[in-house]
């Protein structure tokens, strides 16, 4: 529950510790960010990446039923 402690490239600083999905997936898409893929991840949560031209690339972890952004942050191209 950590979406209020990293900054996102393109994004003003979000203040909630998580969002609902429609809301957290709005600012990504609207900043020209596109969904890149899915994966499961620890905790029975789900793992989604996103791409952008520009910025760097997004992880972010969704709740099981996938209605909640509990985190995102940048990872490094490999």
């Amino acid at each position: 529950m950590t979406l209020d402690k990293h900054s996102l490239d393109g994004i003003e600083q979000i203040t909630a510790k998580t969002l609902p999905i429609e809301e957290f997936e709005k600012l990504l898409i609207d900043a020209g960010y596109q969904r890149l893929g899915s994966a499961p991840a620890k905790g029975k949560r789900v793992k989604i990446w996103w791409r952008h031209d520009t910025y760097r690339r997004i992880e972010s972890i969704y709740s099981p039923d996938e209605t909640v952004a509990i985190t995102a942050y940048h990872i490094e191209e490999s």
